[in-house]
C-alpha cells in the first residue's frame, strides 16, 4: 500500500492527472488552468506536462467553455471544464440545461456527451456572493444530468477519475473550503472503494441519521462525536451523489434510526434537503418517530464574508437540530 496524506485539493489534480494518463481524448477547459494552475490550484503542472493543447487557458466566457466542451465531447473527447466559483456557473447555465443534459435523450441514446463541469461551491472562505454559492439543485432537478460532491481526500480522488470515466455529463462540486483538508490514503490502489454514485455510511449509529454531502459532511463528524460523548448515537451519511439520488442507504438507516436530519450549505427552500424529507416520508412514514429536521442556509442571498458563520450550519445548529429530532 502506498499511504500518503494529501489534501483534497492535490487529491483531485492526482485524479485528474490519472484520467490524463490512461485516455488521450481527456482535454482541460478553463480560465486560468493552464500557467497558473487555477485560482485554487487545482490543474497546477498539467499544462507543463500534457501540454497548451490538452489543457486550455479559455476566455472568460462560462458559456463558451461550456460550448466549446459540448463540441468537443460530440467529436470523441472527454471534456473536463472548470468553473472558476460556484456563482459564475450562471452565464452557461442555458448550455448546461438546454444542450449538456438534453443531448443523449434528444438522439435517442445514439449520442454520448461524456464531459465534466467542475464546480466549487459553499462558503467559509471569506468571500462575498458569487463566490460562495451553493447552486447544486438547480443541476440536481434537470434531468439527463449526473450531479456528484465530494467531501474528503480520498473520494476526491476517485470520483474525479470516475466522472471523467463516465458517458453521461457530470456536474462535479467540489467544496473550496476543503481543498486544504488532509487525510490518508492508498494513492496507489488499483480501484475505487466504492461507485460513483454510492453513499458513504462514514460512522453507524441507533439514534439519530445524519445526511449531508461536501462541506458539512467534516461538521457532520465533529457533531456525532459531540453528541456521543452527551449518550446520544447518531449515524453519518455522506451523500455523496444528489443525482442519481442514494435513496435506498438513507431508507435502511432511517428505519433503524427512526429520526432524520438533513444538512446542506445552500437554502432550505426547495433544496437538496426538500426533496430527500418527502423521499423519505413516502418510504418511512411508519418508521418514523419525528419530523424530518432541515439544518440548511437561510433563504437570502449569501451574506458578506462577516456574516457567514451566521448562515453557514455549525456544529451548535446541527446538535440543536439532533435536539429537535429527539424531543418528539
Amino acid at each position: 500500500m502506498a499511504l500518503e496524506k494529501v489534501t483534497l485539493g492535490k487529491s483531485i489534480t492526482n485524479g485528474l492527472r490519472k484520467a490524463m494518463e490512461a485516455d488521450p481524448k481527456v482535454v482541460l477547459i478553463g480560465e486560468d488552468i493552464g500557467k497558473l494552475g487555477g485560482v485554487f490550484r487545482i490543474t497546477e503542472g498539467l499544462q507543463k506536462d500534457f501540454g497548451e493543447e490538452r489543457v486550455i487557458d479559455s476566455p472568460l466566457a462560462e458559456s463558451g467553455i461550456v460550448g466549446t466542451a459540448v463540441g468537443m465531447a460530440l467529436r470523441g473527447y472527454r471534456p473536463v471544464c472548470e468553473i472558476q466559483f460556484d456563482g459564475f456557473v450562471y452565464p452557461a447555465f442555458d448550455q448546461i440545461v438546454s444542450q449538456v443534459a438534453k443531448m443523449r435523450a434528444r438522439s435517442l441514446g445514439a449520442i454520448k456527451i461524456p464531459m465534466v463541469i467542475r464546480i466549487p461551491f459553499g462558503g467559509g472562505i471569506g468571500s462575498p456572493e458569487h463566490h460562495s454559492e451553493s447552486p447544486e439543485a438547480y443541476f440536481a432537478h434537470t434531468a439527463g444530468l449526473r450531479v456528484v460532491a465530494c467531501s474528503n481526500p480520498e473520494d476526491a480522488h476517485w470520483m474525479i477519475r470516475q466522472a471523467v470515466a463516465c458517458d453521461d455529463p457530470v456536474i462535479f462540486f467540489e467544496p473550496k473550503r476543503r481543498y486544504h483538508d488532509r487525510a490518508e490514503y492508498d494513492t496507489a490502489a488499483a480501484s475505487a472503494p466504492r461507485g460513483l454514485f454510492e453513499a458513504n455510511v462514514i460512522r453507524h449509529g441507533s439514534d439519530v441519521t445524519l445526511v449531508g454531502y461536501g462541506p458539512v459532511v467534516k461538521t457532520m463528524v465533529e457533531s456525532a462525536a459531540a453528541a456521543e460523548a452527551e449518550g446520544t448515537s447518531i449515524e453519518v451519511i455522506d451523500l455523496r451523489s444528489l443525482s442519481p439520488l442514494p435513496i435506498d442507504t438513507i431508507v435502511a438507516s432511517v428505519r433503524k434510526t427512526g429520526r432524520l436530519v438533513v444538512v446542506h450549505e445552500a437554502s432550505s427552500f426547495l433544496g437538496m434537503a426538500s426533496e430527500i424529507s418527502a423521499q423519505v416520508t413516502e418510504q418511512c412514514f411508519y418508521e418514523l418517530e419525528a419530523p424530518v429536521i432541515r439544518v440548511n442556509g437561510a433563504n437570502i442571498p449569501y451574506p458578506p464574508s462577516r456574516m457567514e458563520e451566521e448562515f453557514l450550519p455549525d456544529l451548535d445548529r446541527i446538535l440543536d437540530g439532533v435536539d429537535r429530532a429527539l424531543a418528539y
